[in-house]
């Protein structure tokens, strides 16, 4: 007679499984790893993921509304790091980058991976949506301290995109290591000052 699972068992299975399929997502793409794969990189019979989750997309909805939570998580603590709004700006961007860095198999599968069904996983959109607010948190900041003004949203995204896409091309090796940390931090600061504010 199979024993029966506490809340805990289900809880720390379900948490070493997305952590061995993170690693198996990262390193072949989430296409080329089956259910059977992730059973035996944790030593358990190929049917044993079947009682944690519906199947594979389930474990990839779960691994991505992880990595977005630690993320967010990351970054609220950078922002509330200082009262100043600049000071704010520049460490949920040295942040943004030490993440990307400190665990670029998440990050890729956080960013860089499209599930046309994530509509089906309310705790990913959840996660997603914290992380995407936090991005922005500190730009919000920047106009309510008037240090910047015009449009929030465009501005926002001008700021993720110029961090995005330094962090991408190193991670990629298309820069040297430790390029796209600097060049965040530059873009933070020609952003700033071309929007006319204090940098």
């Amino acid at each position: 007679m199979p024993r029966v699972l506490t809340e805990a068992d289900v809880a720390g299975f379900r948490e070493r499984l997305c952590e061995a399929a993170e690693t198996l997502f990262a390193e072949k793409g989430p296409e080329a790893v089956t259910m059977r794969q992730l059973a035996a990189a944790l030593g358990v019979s190929p049917m044993t993921p079947y009682r944690y989750f519906k199947d594979k997309d389930d474990i990839l909805a779960a691994v991505r509304a992880n990595g977005f939570e630690r993320f967010a998580e990351a970054l609220e603590t950078a922002f509330a790091s200082s009262d100043d709004a600049v000071a704010k700006s520049r460490a949920v961007g040295a942040a943004y980058h030490r993440f990307a860095f400190d665990h670029p198999q998440t990050y890729k599968l956080m960013f860089d991976l499209n599930q046309p069904n994530q509509a089906e996983y309310p705790a990913l959109v959840a996660a997603a949506g914290r992380a995407r607010a936090t991005m922005t948190q500190h730009v919000k900041a920047l106009f309510d301290a008037g240090v910047l003004s015009g449009d929030l949203e465009q501005i926002g995204m001008m700021f993720w995109s110029s961090a995005h896409g330094a962090v991408v091309l190193e991670l990629a090796g298309k820069l040297p290591p430790g390029a796209s940390e600097v060049l965040v931090s530059q873009f933070n600061v020609t952003l700033l000052r071309g929007l006319g504010a204090r940098a």
